[in-house]
């Protein structure tokens, strides 16, 4: 028995999804372990390996395979707890860090401070030595200088160091003098150097994203051995691959070497899930959602690749590597509601998380949150949530919305709830345009996935905000993200600054840069085993019009490069130009400028299958199992609607909305305006009413 489990550690929850080969994948959840997030992953394999009559250490030894998100980096930062960290920097600009780019995020807020920067004044020092941008040598670097921070570092207990030097992505020898001189003086320091880590232009973005991997470095390097010590004492003797945020995997040896490549771990595998889901049924684009117990996550795929930026923030934090676009706002099941000082109902982010959680939990909450709303408005059914493992506290609900929603506001508990649910979809929508429409894209061209345990709730609301006419619920909706981890490929991204104006490229010295790079990440791959036919190699130039500030990262295929191909290299780049920014200097005489050249390595791996099952009509009443009251937003009041049991629906069944459609880890909600097919794969396809003709043309036979 050869098993495959993918594990999302999320704020509330952890999730697994369980596969083998000719079985159905089986789905497990159990509450998250803060404190120690190693505690809840052995918990949920323990519960696994209950379900399936084996010890833990049987069910160890049986598996194959362990893909497994972490947000340990991720909390790191949102709450500063990271390591305590030394700076050593290039004499003049100690204070970038600080100074960042000079330009005040909200402009018209006086009272907005700047967020403190990960290393105080104190322990960012500067030394001798300095490059001119070509790389040449205007000062040599001087060793005492080093040696005077290696010794602060020493006396101030310091736990990670960071060394980034002015113009080293043109020549890194200096830094590398310092590292040595780190290495033998500390070697128990996590270092990172930025011409390693970071080779790129543009000091501020280099500094700030090379300093946040030494701050996040002790904390991952000690969860990663001592989860695999776990691991071990329960006698796996499988991979352990740990998710990225560029939607890849890699192994805990290089996540180790390069901690904030896991910044968006567990999120990161959702867009990949979601590709998966819907080339089912012919599309090679959606969008995907995924709402859980603390966070809503929002991604756009686009022509069979998630969309990716080599730039971003974490907690208003610089990192400038490449990861999946995802936006991530505080809207989840345990998402808090509570009243501004206008007197306007808000939602979050603040949550209740997993402990105490919502008031319904009967944990020691007693502040409203969206899952006690969902179960005032009937979505949730008490006696059901979790398949019955949690009782719902339906009284303690009541009381929390009471006392401080209804109340304060003068409504009913009924209203009071409604409003609570209608502006949490509202703010969702608002996520999913960032991800869309920020981006030049029209959310109504693409399909959505619904995931999360709370996301099949919202989904029909949301869609409803942004005109989306389909929607698909996965059958392993409220694991989403652990299902993406089973179907995603290693992935290794590679930069390197390569500064000249297209019609003056050294096309030999570009090739030679690019071969340098995959050569790099062929090494990779053949330290995770990856045999060389499963080995593919992608390249990406950033360019922008001479004297602009920013760069378009578009793909390019190699033939290109070898054979100077300038003419298709800038049409390409002219026209996502004009898709981003809404024009294009194409009939101009603005030159176009290269500024860095990207290489991503990939290692295909072997996919989970997905299990078809045949044609059951289109009647549910089979998995009819009652009627509730339910709140039906487009009517504004409560009805009586039928309720169906998702796992006794079969290909071919129509549900008809206002329905609810019902599973251990989820529940769909359909409103007055939508429809639900159930796929060959146990998946629910929902539409707008009357748009039939928007379905694939598989489910549309299902229908006739």
């Amino acid at each position: 028995m050869k098993l495959k489990i993918g594990i999302d550690v999320g704020g509330t929850f952890t999730d697994f999804l369980v596969t083998r080969p000719d079985d159905e994948p089986r789905i497990y959840k159990v509450l998250s372990t803060p404190s120690d997030p190693s505690i809840g992953l052995v918990n949920g394999l323990s519960e696994i390996a209950a379900s399936m009559n084996l010890s833990l250490d049987e069910l160890a030894r049986s598996v194959e395979t362990i893909v497994h998100g972490t947000t340990v980096t991720t909390n790191a930062t949102l709450t500063r707890t990271g390591a305590k960290t030394g700076l050593v920097t290039t004499a003049g600009v100690r204070d970038a860090l600080e100074m960042r780019r000079g330009v005040r995020e909200e402009q018209y807020n006086n009272r907005y401070t700047n967020v403190p920067p990960l290393v105080p004044r104190y322990l960012r020092v500067p030394v001798r030595g300095r490059l001119n941008y070509r790389g040449d040598v205007l000062e040599p670097l001087e060793p005492d200088d080093v040696l005077r921070a290696i010794r602060l570092f020493k006396d101030e207990n310091v736990e990670a160091v960071a060394i980034c030097f002015m113009n080293s992505f043109a020549n890194p020898e200096q830094e590398q003098q310092a590292a040595e001189l780190v290495r033998a003086k500390l070697p128990g320091a996590f270092l990172t150097v930025s011409s390693e880590f970071l080779p790129s232009i543009r000091f501020y973005d280099r500094v700030s994203s090379t300093v946040l991997n030494s701050y996040v470095g002790p904390k991952l390097s000690s969860y990663v051995d001592h989860l695999i010590a776990r691991l071990e004492e329960i006698e796996f003797g499988g991979v352990l691959l740990l998710m990225q945020s560029n939607g890849g995997v890699m192994s805990p040896q290089v996540a180790q070497r390069s901690p904030a490549l896991t910044l968006l771990s567990g999120p990161a595998a959702g867009p990949q899930a979601g590709l998966g889901y819907v080339r089912l049924h012919g599309h090679n684009h959606c969008i995907t959602v995924d709402m859980g117990g603390t966070s809503f996550d929002a991604a756009l795929v686009r022509d069979g690749t998630p969309i990716v930026v080599t730039e971003g923030e974490i907690n208003r934090y610089r990192i400038a590597l490449p990861m999946l676009d995802i936006v991530t706002i505080g809207a989840g099941g345990g998402s808090i509601g509570w009243i501004d000082e206008g007197g306007l109902l808000r939602m979050g982010p603040q949550s209740a998380g997993a402990d105490p959680g919502p008031a319904c939990y009967a944990k020691g909450g007693t502040l409203p949150t969206c899952t006690d709303a969902d179960l005032l408005l009937g979505y949730l059914d008490p006696d059901y949530f979790a398949g019955g493992k949690l009782e719902l506290d339906l009284a303690g609900a009541r009381r929390a919305v009471e006392e401080h929603i209804a109340r304060p506001l003068g409504l009913s508990l009924e209203e009071a709830a409604a409003g609570m649910y209608q502006v949490i979809n509202n703010n969702m929508a608002q996520g999913v345009r960032q991800t869309s429409i920020k981006r030049g894209f029209d959310p109504r061209e693409f399909p959505m996935v619904a995931a999360g345990g709370a996301g099949p709730l919202h989904s029909c609301l949301i869609c409803h905000e942004l005109e989306i006419p389909l929607f698909i619920v996965p059958r392993e909706s409220s694991i989403f993200c652990a299902a993406g981890m089973l179907m995603s490929d290693l992935q290794h991204d590679f930069v390197c600054s390569f500064v000249a104006v297209l019609d003056g490229i050294d096309w030999g010295k570009l090739e030679h840069v690019i071969d340098d790079m995959a050569a790099q990440g062929g090494r990779l791959l053949i330290e995770e085993s990856i045999p060389e036919a499963q080995r593919r190699f992608t390249v990406k130039l950033d360019c922008r019009y001479v004297k602009q500030y920013h760069e378009v990262s578009l793909p390019v295929e190699m033939e290109s490069i070898r054979g100077a191909d300038m003419d298709t290299i800038a049409s390409a780049f002219h026209v996502e130009h004009k898709r981003l920014y809404g024009y294009s200097l194409e009939d101009e005489t603005t030159p176009i400028e290269l500024i860095n050249v990207r290489v991503r390595a990939v290692g295909l791996t072997d996919k989970p299958a997905y299990a078809e099952e045949p044609h059951g009509g289109a009647d549910p009443k089979p998995a009819f199992k009652g009627e509730r009251a339910v709140f039906v937003p487009e009517e504004r009041t409560f009805r009586t609607v039928p309720v169906y049991d998702g796992h006794k629906t079969h290909c071919g069944n129509r549900i008809t909305g206002p329905a609810l459609v019902e599973q251990v880890n989820t529940t769909l909600l359909l409103t007055a305006s939508f429809d639900c097919v159930c796929d060959r794969y146990g998946s629910f396809v929902a539409f707008r009413k009357g748009q039939e003709e928007r379905l694939p043309s598989t489910l549309q036979e299902m229908l006739t």
